[in-house]
């Protein structure tokens, strides 16, 4: 299935505001950034077919793949001045780069992207700043089972906020932390038919027009997930993803733990 990522945004959140800033899918997590970390987490499951959606900064993301050195996630060997790779990453990868404007909203990335999505009923969509280990083809085979236009992963709200029960005097009846709440947010991991189209205007957003017109019509789809999720809209949550990639607790890279497939042995460049 083809996987489109969002990754066109200004990342406010995450940016110093300086000139020439990464976007925030290009933040590093360990010594890979986090569009990285995504593509590998669908790539593990067979789907390597990627349409990136770009925007701002669109350069970094070109850069960072024109000139990929598979040796800085790889094992390899040095002989002669040749490089032999153990395993590589990307090797069966495909990547569409598109640029899909500045200032376009989410779901009208998506419409400028259609072209690329052929005649595939169904294809996979993230905003590729979030990291996670749910189960893919348990996510896509019920999906797929069912008659709903779209689907997403929904998680607990990850929010230190507490809230607060308050009565009609103002008496405090009652505190729980917002993450023991009967709430669940949108996870940012969609599996989509092609019928979402219909549902988002030009300009539009793929969930406050596509997914609440199916959610009306009763064709929404959520799966929930209380394993590993963390999203990266923050300089100290990917501070934290950082720590955790540094101590070896590394959840979300499926690739690892659940044993990672060897490919074949490549001679990549010669070193001069």
């Amino acid at each position: 299935m083809k996987v489109v990522l969002f990754c066109g945004g200004y990342g406010t959140r995450m940016r110093s505001g300086l000139p020439g800033d990464p976007p925030k899918p290009m933040q590093l997590v360990g010594p890979r950034p986090l569009i990285w970390h995504v593509m590998r987490y669908y790539a593990h499951y067979g789907h390597t077919e990627f349409i990136l959606c770009l925007g701002y900064g669109a350069e970094h993301i070109k850069d960072f793949f024109l000139n990929y050195r598979e040796t800085t996630s790889n094992d390899f060997i040095l002989r002669g001045g040749t490089v032999e790779l153990l395993s590589t990453d990307i090797a069966d990868w495909s990547i569409s780069f598109v640029q899909t404007g500045i200032e376009s909203p989410i779901g009208e990335r998506l419409r400028r992207v259609r072209e690329h999505l052929g005649d595939d009923e169904l294809f996979l969509a993230n905003y590729a700043d979030v990291l996670t280990d749910a189960p893919l083809p348990e996510m896509i085979e019920r999906f797929a089972a069912s008659d709903a236009g779209a689907s997403m992963v929904v998680v607990p709200p990850t929010d230190t906020f507490h809230c607060i029960e308050v009565g009609e005097n103002g008496s405090v009846g009652g505190i729980t932390p917002v993450s023991e709440m009967p709430l669940w947010i949108n996870g940012g991991y969609f599996v989509l038919r092609q019928e979402i189209f219909d549902h988002i205007p030009p300009g539009g957003d793929l969930v406050a027009d596509g997914c609440a017109e199916l959610a009306k019509a009763g064709r929404l789809l959520a799966y929930p997930h209380r394993g590993f999720w963390k999203p990266t809209d923050t300089v100290r949550e990917r501070v934290a993803l950082n720590e955790a990639y540094a101590r070896g607790e590394r959840p979300w890279m499926v690739w690892e733990n659940d044993g990672p497939k060897k490919s074949p042995r490549r001679l990549v460049e010669q070193v001069s």
